[in-house]
């Protein structure tokens, strides 16, 4: 068959639906690509030779996983659905493609065989969980389709509404570099916003791994109350640092004699750069122990 007589993506994608009974549930991210074009650039984008092991969350039917396979030298393929999951899986077999790894769990709950790229259409709802799991991993460079709102917000300027505790996360291990929006007619069903690919490249270690947990720890904390003062927000989410007594803590807190601190403390969490909350993170780690 040719390619000018070939079904299109959308027509195969419905058809296989069709066929098995399956009805998406967009509220589980089930927004299922049907667009051939954008398919296609995602896949160049990862620039994937015979030598690169892909890692993929949330195959769905198999609309990268099936291609990625034709490129790659293996893709670690994760889908949670047990029905849409053995749909790929018969899908490959009759493609006779034998070198995807099919993976039937979740991807937030699993352990991850190596690799060294990730090319994904993520589910929408694990978008921020399995981002910040991406970063305790070594890879090369990441492909990966979010909702256009979540994808401004992972290179969100320092003061602005797009700044977050995800871009101050991102900011120590990966460039973020926006590649291409994906409008919402490209999907089944149609999401309620347009959707945006994004490419991480991991930068080289800037800060230690123990300084980096700290600084997690105290950005989360932050982050919990971007608009108040370093302070209250701190007092306010001891508990993601440790068990320390509010009382205890209030009382380190106002017996801080260094100028530069005080300063700190006195400003909103937005304001403050990812420097300068790892620098506080570091200056007041040790009064946080109980």
């Amino acid at each position: 068959m040719t390619s000018e007589n070939s079904p299109s993506l959308s027509k195969t994608t419905k058809d296989i639906l069709s066929r098995h009974g399956i009805k998406l549930n967009k509220n589980l991210g089930q927004n299922y690509l049907i667009d051939k074009n954008k398919r296609d650039q995602i896949i160049n984008f990862g620039d994937i030779s015979k030598e690169d092991v892909i890692l993929e969350i949330g195959t769905g039917i198999g609309t990268l996983t099936i291609e990625l396979a034709k490129r790659a030298k293996k893709v670690i393929a994760i889908e949670q659905d047990k029905k849409i999951f053995e749909i790929l899986a018969q899908r490959l077999e009759d493609e006779k493609i034998d070198n995807v790894e099919l993976i039937n769990d979740d991807a937030l709950k699993v352990d991850f065989p190596p690799f060294n790229k990730i090319i994904s259409n993520l589910p929408y709802q694990i978008s921020s969980p399995i981002t910040f799991k991406f970063l305790n991993y070594d890879f090369d460079l990441a492909i990966l389709m979010y909702q256009k709102e979540f994808a401004s917000r992972m290179n969100g300027e320092v003061g602005t509404k797009n700044y977050s505790r995800l871009s101050a996360m991102l900011y120590f291990k990966c460039d973020v570099e926006k590649l291409t929006d994906v409008s919402n007619e490209s999907f089944i069903p149609k999401p309620q916003i347009d959707s945006t690919v994004v490419k991480l490249t991991p930068k080289e270690n800037i800060i230690s791994d123990e300084d980096f947990r700290t600084y997690s720890k105290f950005t989360k904390a932050l982050f919990q109350h971007r608009n108040k003062k370093i302070k209250n927000a701190l007092i306010d989410s001891r508990h993601i640092i440790s068990n320390i007594d509010k009382k205890v803590l209030k009382k380190r807190l106002n017996a801080i004699s260094d100028e530069r601190l005080e300063e700190y403390l006195k400003k909103r969490v937005v304001v403050l750069t990812p420097e300068e909350i790892l620098y506080i993170s570091k200056k007041l780690n040790p009064i946080f122990v109980e």
